[in-house]
């Protein structure tokens, strides 16, 4: 561990430090902070210049004495411990457990800062995952490998559904190993007790990896928690040949935890005051999961984007759409009827569900089953919509 320790600290606000009189300091380095209590913080270096140093600080930089805080560079980045142990476990947003239990101790440790997938090297997904959700598995089915968000709003009940996915997914292929890699990010007290009790209540939680930002953890940290997720996904899928499901939620939060820091460091904004590499950022993150040649594991991907007053062409939904294979659409006329879920199957599509279907995977005529249904639901609505103008009689 490098000794580079400053005191040279010239401002800080928004979570963020400036650090002056520091050459060769590398982008992504982990940082350690010490205040004047000696109370230590953790952050990371998000740009380097000749001789000063922006650091995003994961605890907030409340409280911080310019004049009396140290600063330490570590010449490494952010890393976790990988093992089997991860799996029963429940962590903070950059991997430091917060269920009581000591940290995870191995030989393994992985830089979260993964790369995506290199496309030379991906195979096509394939093989049905089953979630006992009817809309999902007979209209929209889910496939290992697939990134297939769930588009929801305020108030629509997207935390019970996905609860409920956690609860109930896994293969029909009994001899694979299954796993789920879970992360909150922004979510409340109430909502974070609420996915705990549920997955320990149901017998799921051995199995699934929980990582939860909370809505009052400073939004730098929320940055780092789908790379760590994605991290652990990574070593569970191509290292012990797991069939991983990624449940993310809610991308919105980091979106906007990702403009809050943009805006701290005074980036160029762009549309509803977003950075320009917004796509770019949520592209690097959900290109990591797949399938590989060669390797017997998947990472499937289930992300939940809110989308601010409804609107599908929001930024982050939008550009969501142009990454992933498909979305699952939850309909606030639905929810206010009664209906659970409210999956609106209209405008849900899953790209790849050809793939992952038919005589091998579930049954010989579930494509035709559902052909049948969309088309039955089709004369449905233009029924309704005729009655709606020449009355029912």
């Amino acid at each position: 561990m490098s000794a580079k320790e400053y005191r040279t600290v010239r401002s800080a606000r928004g979570g963020l430090l400036v650090v002056e009189g520091v050459p060769g300091i590398a982008f992504g380095d982990r940082v350690l902070i010490r205040d004047h209590r000696n109370r230590q913080r953790n952050g990371l270096v998000i740009r380097s210049a000749e001789q000063s140093s922006l650091i995003q600080v994961y605890e907030g930089t409340d409280d911080l004495d310019l004049e009396s805080t140290w600063v330490r560079f570590l010449d490494q980045p952010l890393e976790i411990s990988l093992s089997l142990e991860l799996l029963g476990r429940v962590f903070n947003g950059i991997g430091e457990p917060r269920d009581g239990r000591p940290p995870i101790v191995s030989n393994i440790r992985r830089n979260v800062n993964g790369s995506a997938i290199n496309p030379a090297a991906r195979t096509y997904p394939r093989k049905f995952i089953q979630t006992g959700i009817s809309t999902i598995d007979g209209l929209n089915s889910l496939v290992r490998g697939q990134k297939l968000p769930i588009f929801s709003g305020s108030g629509l009940p997207h935390n019970r559904l996905t609860a409920q996915i956690v609860r109930q997914a896994g293969l029909v292929d009994e001899e694979s190993s299954f796993s789920i890699v879970f992360a909150a990010m922004g979510v409340s007290h109430t909502d974070a007790r609420f996915f705990e009790d549920e997955f320990a209540a149901s017998g799921v939680l051995g199995n699934v990896v929980m990582f939860i930002n909370l809505a009052d953890d400073p939004p730098v940290e929320r940055l780092a928690v789908p790379r760590v997720a994605l991290t652990a996904a990574e070593y569970l899928a191509f290292d012990q040949d797991r069939h991983v499901l990624v449940v993310l939620t809610d991308m919105t939060n980091y979106a906007e935890a990702l403009r809050e820091v943009a805006t701290a460091k005074g980036d160029v904004p762009s549309r509803k005051g977003y950075p320009g590499y917004l796509y770019s950022d949520m592209a690097e993150i959900y290109e990591r999961s797949g399938r590989i040649r060669d390797r017997h594991g998947s990472i499937t991907l289930l992300p939940v984007v809110s989308m601010p007053s409804d609107d599908i062409t929001h930024p982050i939904p939008d550009l969501t759409g142009y990454i992933t294979e498909g979305q699952l659409v939850l309909s606030r006329e639905l929810h206010n009827q009664g209906i659970y879920p409210p999956v609106h199957i209209s405008p849900s599509l899953s790209r790849l569900m050809k793939d992952g279907i038919g005589r091998d995977d579930t049954r010989g005529d579930h494509p035709q089953v559902a052909s049948q249904l969309y088309a039955l639901y089709a004369r449905a609505l233009e029924t309704r919509n005729l009655a709606s103008i020449v009355g029912a009689d």
